[in-house]
């Protein structure tokens, strides 16, 4: 077992263990945490988890967790891993189960006082319109031809329906479209779970807020993105639904064999991956990619169903009810990008679970809008709190293939928290506290209460003293929509 005491204190904010502790290691495994933070990570396995992914093959510089880390699928969620091309491997629980969740942050030009009479309204409203939970099944019915373009095109299948704008589209991680998805590399079971539930929220962490501008750390750079403080934003946090979930599933399947047939010993089973080169690794690549711009289009199907919830409660009340996106990025993805290892450019496949892209000023893929500052960093925390938004950095660049933290990261597993918190008691004392709270089930609400997640102040502070993202703004809940 994996113990805090193995990690070596190379600097601040900075623990690692050496690829000399296994023989199978291929690279260092580091992991950004203060003390704190550090200490609290022994009650999961997601340090060993840490541990096994430095031992997959074609690892380059090192295994990384991000100071959210807890245990998930293979890989700790707050993972990432770089793997060198052609035969480095992709893993899909590299990537997780919910493919491309991700955070959309969008703003308006509202501030709180003049929204808080229509609030309980437009919570109401908001909950009516954008439909959470289980299974939940959305007013967008796609036929089989229908959802194969979505899955191929992602954010451009709603702008050609009207649902989304040119500016939304730029303003999402690589325009809301992956190029070279294969809806024909998804199956049949995924397509069936996903024809119905675009536009829909789902359960868990998932959930749509609405916040005001709590702190400025940085007003340059929060004026060039759009925020001041008192403003009311509103955030989706959700993915690709049914359909990711079963591409991740038939694909973990079919790796069992593939590990066999390119003799890939590996320390845990859940780890499963083919060379990225193989057929297995690019029909998974292809079948990710769909269900990725499948996440897109969700979202932004989403943020037209949040306009149409602020035109119908304030329409007439307010002066301007008018929204427009800030950014959307992914924290459950593997990409093919080209960083500088060693002194030179390398094609690598970056997987990030649980971890957020971060590229640094200056970087070609981000929006002109955006390209001097960096690109916008979207940190939820747990309701109640705070979230953040930070910018990347050039040190993400050289430091962390550009990625950092995506969120306050969990404590407690959701049994846990079901058993250890009352969902009524815990709506009744959120809305004690200002905070609106519509939830499907109280069950449901129980699991993502706060005492079931890090302080995300705390982990947002790693990040920044780490220099691995950049704080810029604080944002406060007013309103919580969840399944």
């Amino acid at each position: 077992m994996v113990s805090i005491h193995d990690f070596n204190h190379i600097e601040e904010y900075v623990y690692e263990i050496p690829a000399s502790y296994r023989d199978d290691m291929q690279v260092p495994a580091r992991f950004y945490a203060d003390a704190t933070l550090l200490e609290g990570v022994q009650n999961d396995r997601s340090l060993e988890q840490l541990v096994n992914t430095a031992t997959l093959p074609g690892a380059v510089k090192y295994a990384m967790a991000m100071p959210d880390i807890h245990q998930g699928y293979g890989f700790p969620i707050g993972g990432v891993l770089a793997t060198q091309l052609p035969d480095g491997v992709i893993s899909p629980g590299g990537v997780g189960y919910d493919i491309n969740c991700g955070v959309r942050l969008l703003a308006t030009h509202l501030e709180r006082e003049e929204i808080t009479p229509y609030l309980n309204d437009l919570t109401s409203a908001l909950y009516a319109n954008c439909p959470s939970g289980v299974g939940k099944g959305g007013s967008i019915k796609l036929k089989a031809n229908e959802l194969d373009r979505l899955m191929e095109s992602g954010s451009n299948w709603a702008l050609k329906r009207g649902l989304a704008t040119e500016s939304d589209l730029e303003r999402t991680e690589e325009n809301g479209c992956l190029a070279g998805a294969d809806a024909g590399k998804v199956s049949p079971r995924a397509k069936e779970r996903g024809k119905g539930q675009v536009g829909t929220l789902g359960a868990g962490n998932h959930f749509i807020e609405i916040d005001v501008v709590d702190t400025i750390s940085d007003e340059s750079v929060a004026r060039r993105i759009g925020l001041t403080k008192g403003q009311i934003v509103v955030q989706i946090h959700c993915g690709s639904r049914g359909l990711g979930h079963q591409v991740c599933g038939d694909y973990v399947k079919r790796f069992q064999k593939a590990i066999r047939q390119y003799g890939l010993n590996l320390p845990d089973r859940e780890l499963v991956c083919a060379p990225l080169s193989s057929p297995e690794g690019q029909d998974y690549l292809a079948a990710m990619k769909a269900a990725a711009n499948y996440a897109f289009a969700n979202r932004q199907v989403l943020a037209h169903h949040i306009r149409h919830s602020f035109e119908q409660v304030l329409a007439g009340k307010v002066n301007n009810h008018h929204i427009y996106q800030i950014y959307d990025i992914a924290h459950n993805m593997a990409k093919v990008e080209t960083h500088e290892v060693d002194g030179r450019k390398v094609k690598l496949c970056v997987h990030r679970k649980g971890a957020t892209r971060a590229f640094g000023p200056g970087s070609a893929e981000l929006p002109s809008v955006y390209r001097d500052i960096g690109q916008p960093v979207l940190v939820p925390g747990s309701m109640g709190t705070a979230s953040w938004v930070l910018v990347g950095t050039r040190a993400s660049m050289t430091r962390t293939f550009g990625s950092t933290c995506h969120g306050a990261g969990r404590t407690m597993s959701r049994k846990k928290a079901k058993k250890t918190v009352h969902g009524a008691g815990l709506r009744d004392q959120l809305e004690a506290a200002g905070i609106h709270i519509r939830a499907g089930s109280m069950s449901g609400l129980a699991e993502e209460a706060p005492i079931a997640y890090k302080d995300v102040n705390r982990v947002v502070d790693v990040v920044h003293g780490a220099g691995i993202a950049k704080k810029v703004v604080r944002l406060k809940p007013v309103a919580v929509i969840k399944g």
